[in-house]
């Protein structure tokens, strides 16, 4: 007869816990079906809640089907039931704290939905998202702390108290030993801290650091990623940008100026040039119609230096609008002035051997 009862209870258990997963999956694939339609009608803009609230929803779903079937499992010796409600409660915490961390990034995605990154002025939007990147860390750092409480509240062993309270009477000593090892990490943290909010660089500035230029690519809580123009990546520590000068070539507004220098003979017609380059720029939508002109910026002995100074609203397309400056005006040149490249002049005094032979296809060479 107690066979026959302990036989019973579990299949009752296996049977309710059965259910429960069915009911608890049919209800969990309902709502984020809704949410995917709701999605795709545009009704609910797309945060990423099935990327970051998926797999912790349905672990809490899960979870939550343990903890209601437990009760109800039969014959389980007092220590192996109460370890399975110590390790339900921990699991289910953890999914919990996992489930918090998910909001957080869909926070962060709504929140970045309103500052577009790619717009042509987006200064306001690099600040926002340079700044979230480092609250997003310390949000999540104070997630996993608060989690990892959680999970040492959860046990009645006054031993445990015990032991934090000698980790914590310990942690005056080590922190004197972690000080020391932990000097740079220390310095590179509040230097994160002080970028992200004095701002110095943001996401997507465009940079010259140790001659290499590039664009922030990442910032995080040790360094940073520049993305050089041949798509190297150039790892900065964060106190490097506070110890050191660099070039931000975006730092107010994303539109700069350029210069593509010539040099040429000074028999050159410098008004001839200078609209040539009007017909080369104006219509270029690489320009942004703000700067454009041509001047002598600097007299040799040999050469005359011209600078074509032009503007574009963001560095990439400064940069191939210089190069298409250098060509086209290279190749006018060429075409219209040959001679007005740069040349080395001779000049004979007169009475000497050079200045009195006769010098051409005609002329013979004295014997």
């Amino acid at each position: 007869m107690n066979l026959h009862h302990l036989r019973h209870g579990w299949f009752l258990a296996v049977f309710l816990f059965c259910a429960v997963v069915f009911f608890f999956n049919l209800l969990h694939w309902l709502i984020f079906r809704v949410l995917r339609r709701k999605q795709s009608e545009g009704i609910i803009a797309d945060w990423g809640i099935q990327q970051y609230l998926g797999h912790p929803s349905r672990a809490i779903f899960l979870l939550t089907c343990f903890l209601i079937v437990l009760p109800i499992v039969p014959a389980l010796p007092g220590k192996l039931d109460a370890i399975l409600h110590q390790a339900g409660a921990m699991a289910i915490i953890a999914a919990l704290g996992w489930f918090a961390v998910g909001c957080i990034y869909i926070f962060q995605a709504g929140l970045m939905r309103k500052y577009d990154i790619s717009a042509a002025n987006n200064m306001r939007a690099r600040s926002i998202h340079t700044q979230f990147q480092l609250v997003r860390r310390v949000a999540i750092a104070f997630i996993v702390i608060l989690t990892a409480g959680a999970l040492l509240w959860t046990f009645d062993d006054p031993r445990i108290l015990h032991y934090g309270s000698g980790l914590l009477a310990s942690a005056g000593i080590a922190s004197l030993i972690l000080a020391t090892a932990a000097k740079s990490t220390a310095a590179n943290l509040l230097a994160g801290i002080q970028i992200a909010f004095t701002e110095p660089i943001r996401i997507d500035d465009v940079v010259v650091i140790q001659g290499e230029w590039g664009k922030i690519e990442e910032i995080t809580s040790a360094y940073v990623v520049v993305q050089i123009w041949d798509l190297r990546r150039l790892i900065v520590p964060l106190s490097y940008l506070i110890e050191n000068s660099f070039q931000n070539w975006t730092r107010h507004a994303s539109d700069i100026l350029g210069t593509a220098f010539l040099y040429v003979d000074y028999s050159i017609p410098i008004e001839d040039l200078r609209q040539q380059l009007d017909r080369i720029v104006h219509p270029s939508p690489l320009w942004d119609g703000k700067v454009c002109g041509l001047q002598v910026t600097n007299l040799s002995e040999r050469t005359m230096e011209l600078r074509c100074l032009v503007s574009s609203p963001d560095a990439g397309q400064n940069f191939d609008l210089r190069c298409n400056v250098r060509e086209q005006m290279t190749v006018y040149i060429q075409q219209h002035y040959p001679n007005a490249f740069p040349l080395t002049r001779l000049s004979a005094l007169p009475g000497s051997a050079l200045g009195s032979e006769p010098v051409g296809p005609g002329s013979q060479s004295p014997q």
